[in-house]
């Protein structure tokens, strides 16, 4: 009697365990993957005009518009950042997962409802809007165009002000147009700035020409998965330091990474989807 007691129990603890891990399961495909999060951040910028103090900036990463996932969520995301009324947009790279032509129209569907801010909207390109192995550059030129169609001014080792807050946007590390020589030669430090870089691995790289100030990135997802007081273990980033979040990089620069709104994959654990929302005010 007793064993058989012992075996129903050792039974129904095995079941038990299964159905946790069924529900964790959901839970990292269908749940945390579309359960976005606002976060929302002040921003010091030096030499900012008075005029910009308490604008509103928002930052979106990663969309990553293919086959993998219902992308009907970007859509609706656009559509919550919306209530902001953000004055500021930025758009830091990997438009698609890209598996041949079909997802350049499958962005334009998608940017049909883009979030564009009230004085100025900008965008750099990401490693995956290089088509395959981030090396086809006719890829990357009609995701430009399909952005620029859009509304997005796309920045390609360029730089853009809009009311004193200059923009300086920094093409792909990955990709095969990164010359950030080409506008960190040229940019006004006396000015209000902001640098777009996709991938954070740059702010390793001697190419600053001693900037000082904010530069946003994503790439990284945050790892997408993250057990819960560990760091992820998949990054794809030389730097492991480099996961989501504000970094102070202790020469007067500060990165932020976003962990993307989209996913390579349709799978999230304790690393929920973003949308960042920053207030600006003067250093």
């Amino acid at each position: 009697m007793t064993k058989r007691i012992k075996r129903r129990q050792f039974i129904q603890g095995i079941s038990g365990l299964a159905g946790l891990g069924t529900l964790a399961g959901l839970y990292t495909w269908q749940v945390e993957p579309f359960w976005l999060e606002f976060v929302k951040k002040k921003m010091l910028i030096q030499n900012l005009p008075d005029h910009l103090v308490g604008k509103t900036l928002v930052q979106i990463s990663d969309i990553h518009v293919g086959n993998r996932f219902d992308w009907q969520f970007l859509i609706d995301s656009f559509r919550e950042a919306q209530k902001f009324q953000p004055d500021f947009v930025v758009y830091t790279g990997d438009y698609v997962s890209y598996e041949d032509e079909q997802q350049v129209y499958q962005l334009q569907e998608v940017l049909e409802h883009a979030l564009i801010g009230t004085i100025g909207t900008f965008g750099i390109l990401g490693n995956h809007d290089y088509g395959d192995d981030w090396a086809d550059g006719k890829v990357a030129n009609a995701i430009a165009n399909t952005l620029q169609q859009a509304g997005i001014q796309v920045l390609r080792n360029e730089q853009h002000s809009a009311q004193g807050l200059n923009f300086i946007g920094i093409d792909d590390y990955w990709g095969t147009n990164f010359r950030p020589e080409r506008v960190m030669t040229k940019y006004n430090s006396q000015q209000a700035n902001l640098v777009l870089c996709h991938n954070p691995d740059v702010c390793d790289l001697n190419v600053w020409n001693g900037y000082q100030g904010w530069i946003l990135s994503g790439h990284t997802h945050g790892g997408q998965c993250k057990p819960p007081f560990l760091p992820p273990p998949l990054l794809p980033v030389d730097n492991r330091q480099y996961t989501a979040g504000e970094f102070n990089l202790n020469d007067g620069r500060t990165l932020y990474i976003n962990r993307a709104l989209g996913h390579s994959w349709q799978v999230r654990f304790n690393v929920r989807p973003e949308i960042t929302v920053f207030k600006l005010d003067q250093a």
